[in-house]
């Protein structure tokens, strides 16, 4: 029986990988039906459709993890949004934790002493069931009113909502010492550091939001990269004597190997949190593959974006590889999905932090 199970399954192997292939292909191919991605000349069997296609679902994904780690960090690193924990209220919330477990454990400890019991009197009131009018009459007026079967439900109704608290209070415990340690973490050199960082970041991501919403509403796209400007402010108005063209060409490229390195890496990190929950034995390859797919989609996106970053006479270089492609929808898109998971972290994260009580020192 076995064996047939296993053919059957291996005979629609195919079928199924095929028939999925089609469904994924035929959604991919209708994402970019709704967006201007590309121009009329092309056909369709050429490198700018599919390199479309990936930008989109790349350039969102950037821009989705881009809005909530602009907000995210700062809220992480700065101890102005770190509620103050007292070692008091700790050891008060793991006395009760104790206490409850105590319950659970006396209740637990009587709820086996009544089924002993109550197996026990099963069992004599069977080897006893040919004996005399007398007993059979005192075993039925003995368990009339309070019977075991009473007692064992009522305790076990009474440890359900118990286990419940003590759920609650141990992840009220680990709450209280993670913030804790967060508190310590945040007095030492290092944690100082992250602390500026994080104001950094603040500064980043309301001038982020700034400039996007300015971007969204005017429909503009920079024409000059961050770097040429930077310099150009310099030379103009501080009065630094550079060679403008050389400086923004080594100092561009630099900028690039960076945003490829850390955007990268923060993407790794992120999905290795995400597929280690999800991670088992059998979702391995699984896992992989879908690792191989978004790392793909997001090296091209970031190719896509980073050509901004680059001296005009350089972004041809990406114009010939990637094709003749509509970049300003993609720097718009990106803007406009990066304002909304920003506003929306700032409202998730406003909320659980209005939700979190203050405890200090009592």
């Amino acid at each position: 029986m076995m064996r047939f199970v296993i053919s059957v399954r291996r005979r629609w192997l195919l079928p199924l990988t095929l028939s999925s292939w089609m469904v994924f292909i035929y959604f991919f191919w209708k994402t970019g039906d709704p967006f201007p991605i590309l121009s009329a000349k092309h056909g369709i069997f050429t490198i700018e459709q599919a390199i479309s296609r990936v930008g989109v679902i790349g350039v969102t994904v950037m821009a989705i993890l881009s809005g909530f780690g602009a907000v995210n960090a700062p809220y992480c690193y700065m101890t102005v949004f770190m509620r103050p924990v007292g070692g008091v209220h700790i050891a008060q919330m793991e006395r009760k934790l104790m206490h409850t477990m105590e319950m659970i454990v006396a209740k637990k400890r009587r709820l086996c002493l009544l089924e002993k019991e109550a197996a026990q009197s099963a069992f004599t009131r069977g080897s006893d069931s040919q004996s005399g009018l007398f007993q059979r009459l005192w075993g039925s007026v003995s368990f009339s009113s309070n019977s075991l079967k009473d007692q064992i439900s009522s305790l076990n109704m009474e440890i359900v909502p118990l286990e419940e608290l003590s759920r609650y209070l141990f992840l009220e415990v680990v709450e209280l010492r993670n913030m804790k340690d967060r508190l310590d973490y945040s007095k030492t050199w290092q944690g100082q550091y992250f602390n500026v960082l994080g104001h950094f970041f603040s500064v980043y991501c309301m001038w982020k939001i700034f400039i996007s919403t300015v971007n969204i509403v005017f429909d503009r796209v920079g024409k000059v990269d961050p770097v040429t400007r930077g310099i150009e402010i310099a030379v103009k108005y501080m009065g630094f004597q550079l060679d403008v063209r050389f400086w923004s060409q080594h100092v561009s490229f630099l900028l690039v190997g960076v945003i490829a390195v850390t955007s990268i890496r923060g993407l790794l990190i992120t999905l290795t949190k995400f597929f280690y929950m999800l991670s088992s034995t059998k979702s391995s390859n699984l896992i992989v593959l879908l690792l191989a797919q978004i790392m793909g989609m997001y090296f091209v996106s970031s190719v896509l974006l980073m050509r901004m970053n680059m001296p005009h006479e350089y972004r041809s270089i990406i114009t010939e590889v990637l094709g003749d492609l509509q970049f300003n929808f993609y720097h718009r898109w990106f803007d406009v999905m990066f304002l909304i998971s920003a506003l929306v972290s700032i409202a998730f994260l406003w909320l659980a932090h209005k939700q979190t009580p203050i405890m200090s020192e009592s």
